[in-house]
């Protein structure tokens, strides 16, 4: 039986937290394809310049300023932790190895979880409002013709899912996201970072025998412009690819000004591969004809969605 010192612990610490960063390192990620990481410093973040897409015109007279529309959209952060514990008994019986996958996996879903929320978000943004107050995917996105926000606004869709209709057709999106602003915003306030509670005098180890670890960090997510984005619940196909693409390509802002979008991304449930893979890298339709569709756009498979 191991007697327990201070270093044991110690050792045993540096040995679970090499396993959690390990883990933390190399467990890939899909969310920076489609939301844009923003650095928090407060309890949260209001992103008011949402809405409002600068633009250049010519110098005649003096600068025409623009207020920012102040649409207060705002995106408070969240604790999140996951914990285990370790037996006394098994750290004295030499029977810690047991323990070793545990904190591999803590890494892992440390890593993980802003994949987990990003992607959560955008499967709910049928329900879930973004900046405008309309849902993120909706088909009354006020758009006005004055560039200060005055005017009959135009009602505008991002989508063309009627969610009582084809219920077992999965969602897919388009997106541009090569702008500065992708269509979500990952808000970090704090990464994820290992705690251990390992002192022999500690009460946990006194009261009920047992060592704690846990991992927890702070951040939250959020929609940006919904203009970058489209939903289909339509068949992945060449004719609805073709309808998203003129939908996103043509979205407008305040004063009619087309945004000059591109869709870049195709992201699609794991049912979907296969059409991804067709659509976007068969040298020919079904019909035999040219895929005229050929890498317009990268895929992303997303486990999440």
């Amino acid at each position: 039986m191991a007697i327990l010192t201070p270093a044991l612990i110690q050792a045993l610490f540096v040995g679970f937290r090499r396993d959690f960063q390990a883990a933390l390192n190399d467990t890939p990620t899909a969310w920076q394809s489609i939301a844009t990481r923003v650095p928090s410093t407060t309890k949260s973040n209001t992103y008011g310049w949402l809405g409002q897409f600068p633009q250049f015109r010519e110098w005649i007279g003096p600068r025409v300023l623009k207020d920012m529309a102040a649409h207060g959209y705002s995106i408070e952060n969240k604790d999140w932790e996951s914990s285990v514990s370790i037996r006394r008994p098994d750290i004295e019986d030499d029977n810690v190895g047991i323990y070793s996958p545990l904190f591999s996996e803590m890494g892992r879903a440390a890593k993980a979880q802003p994949d987990e929320l990003v992607f959560g978000l955008l499967k709910d943004g049928f329900t879930v409002a973004g900046y405008d107050g309309q849902n993120f995917f909706d088909d009354e996105h006020p758009v006005y013709p004055n560039v200060d926000g005055t005017g009959t606004a135009e009602l505008v869709a991002n989508h063309d899912v009627d969610l009582t209709e084809r219920p077992d057709n999965p969602i897919w999106y388009l997106m541009d996201t090569s702008r500065a602003i992708k269509p979500l915003i990952f808000q970090e306030r704090k990464a994820p970072v290992f705690t251990p509670m390992t002192r022999l005098d500690d009460e946990e180890v006194f009261t009920n025998n047992v060592f704690r670890f846990g991992a927890d960090s702070r951040n939250n997510v959020g929609f940006g412009f919904w203009q970058f984005a489209y939903g289909s619940k339509q068949t992945l196909d060449k004719s609805s690819y073709k309808a998203a693409r003129t939908a996103l390509m043509g979205m407008k802002g305040d004063y009619g000004r087309p945004l000059g979008l591109r869709p870049r991304l195709l992201v699609v449930p794991p049912a979907l591969e296969e059409a991804g893979l067709e659509l976007l890298n068969a040298e020919r339709d079904a019909a035999g004809a040219t895929n005229v569709y050929r890498g317009t756009a990268e895929l992303l498979v997303c486990e999440w969605l």
